[in-house]
């Protein structure tokens, strides 16, 4: 019996997957050197979901060696710019790939101020869009590959073959926003996108993550409209615990936080004692 506990123990370590999560861009909409949001999943030395399409992350993901042929599905958080304007690039180097499948492109639903997933793309790729040369990807008889508009509504669960995602919306001013888990093979990954977090939304997601990305765009002493967009500090470290994380990756790092890593640390470690890694464009940090 104890040598079977064994045999299974070491099959399990052997066939274990790597689980890697890359930073493409650790910035915000600012000229700084920082590619704009984005973030790639590996498995098993495989880029299988794309989160937030900012400025640069087309360059960072061919860096990469990614294949958009690998990708199973692109998550755009919300559709400010800074989050989304390389979407047409990816989709335009797809017709030199060779992928053929169908992409998922999963984004929040509409208000009176956003269009929703499906409205954005056809704004893009639609018959009176602006790159309507390319409207074929909107349909089955695509020259390169469909791509499928998912609108996020409130709370969701979409399971893909290597990994499942849960979203929650969250408060990011007027823009519609969505914070999500990624589950795969028994890791916790919870990306908060743009938030303030009023409400608490993000706790309501989970309560147990391995890696918690935070976006880190204001300092603890920002006032007025900033905090109505981005989390203080103090309140990261409440989500932080809130969710037990392990690990908490700060992000969406903006000239205004450059510079106060340490007070942003010490504000942190206050309540929070796991690991505080400040990210880079194309850092990975392995599960």
């Amino acid at each position: 019996m104890k040598t079977l506990l064994i045999f299974l123990l070491l099959t399990t370590i052997v066939f274990a997957s790597k689980i890697e999560l890359e930073v493409l861009g650790s910035g915000g909409p600012e000229i700084d050197g920082r590619a704009s949001t984005s973030y790639l999943l590996w498995i098993d030395n495989k880029a299988r979901l794309i989160v937030d399409m900012g400025s640069g992350s087309m360059l960072r993901f061919e860096q990469s060696k990614a294949r958009l042929e690998d990708l199973e599905a692109v998550v755009l958080t919300h559709l400010h710019i800074d989050h989304s304007v390389d979407l047409p690039a990816f989709i335009k180097a797809g017709y030199f790939s060779k992928r053929s499948s169908s992409l998922d492109i999963i984004a929040p639903d509409e208000n009176e101020y956003f269009p929703s997933t499906t409205e954005f793309l056809d704004d893009l790729f639609g018959k009176k869009g602006a790159y309507r040369y390319m409207s074929d990807v909107l349909s089955p008889q695509s020259d390169s590959f469909e791509i499928i508009p998912i609108d996020i509504k409130r709370s969701e669960k979409r399971v893909y073959k290597d990994f499942t995602l849960q979203f929650i919306r969250v408060h990011h001013g007027i823009v519609p926003a969505l914070a999500l888990l990624i589950q795969v093979q028994g890791k916790h990954i919870f990306i908060s996108g743009d938030t303030n977090n009023a409400g608490l939304n993000l706790e309501r997601l989970s309560s147990h993550v391995d890696l918690f990305v935070a976006h880190h765009a204001i300092a603890q002493d920002a006032k007025g409209y900033a905090t109505y967009l981005h989390m203080t500090p103090a309140i990261i470290a409440k989500a932080t615990n809130a969710l037990n994380a392990k690990k908490l990756l700060l992000t969406h790092r903006m000239k205004r936080t450059i510079g106060n890593e340490k007070q942003s640390t010490e504000i942190i470690k206050k309540s929070f004692k796991g690991e505080v890694i400040f990210a880079e464009d194309r850092m990975k940090v392995e599960l």
